[in-house]
């Protein structure tokens, strides 16, 4: 069965955007280049909410093209998009996820949201998660998780510190 990793970049007080949704404090660095060109050897798929995805669609700015990962955004609201691989996908994405975790292929990456992995914690669907820790504390924003119904057992798996400040932490979801 194929992974499912919740992959986000947080502020040090858990936040993964500002009120008005602006990630302008993301650090970014050759070490974090670095270990996020190894991580997309490992999937073929991102997924992600719309309110992750829209901030994209208002900038403007192409969507980044990564050659075979299919792009799956997940929204009641949008009916498509105007990049050409990106599918928007209206059903409900704890059965999605499911699904695609059954097919063939590589790891499936949960990029953003707190809203979405909210509900895919809930159905039991996201094995590791990876949180690049911005040394940075935002005081208000969007939180990184929201509360959920019951609690989520965690192992760390790697803890890596950045010249920049940055911890990645990556941890595996005990089921």
């Amino acid at each position: 069965m194929r992974k499912v990793t919740f992959g986000v970049a947080n502020s040090l007080d858990n936040y993964i955007a500002r009120k008005d949704h602006g990630v302008d404090w993301i650090l970014w660095g050759e070490e974090a280049a670095s270990g996020m060109t190894a991580f997309w050897q490992k999937i073929d798929t991102v997924v992600m909410g719309r309110k992750t995805y829209e901030p994209t669609l208002k900038s403007g700015r192409p969507w980044p093209s990564y050659p075979g990962v299919k792009n799956y955004v997940f929204s009641r609201r949008l009916r498509e998009s105007p990049h050409k691989n990106v599918q928007i996908i209206s059903e409900g994405a704890a059965e999605f996820i499911r699904k695609l975790k059954r097919e063939k292929g590589k790891g499936i990456l949960v990029m953003g949201g707190g809203e979405l992995a909210k509900s895919l914690f809930e159905a039991n669907l996201i094995d590791e998660i990876g949180l690049s820790i911005q040394p940075v504390l935002l005081g208000s924003g969007i939180p990184l998780f929201l509360p959920t119904e019951r609690q989520v057992d965690l192992e760390l798996l790697e803890c890596k510190t950045f010249k920049n400040g940055c911890v990645l932490v990556t941890y595996r979801v005990k089921h």
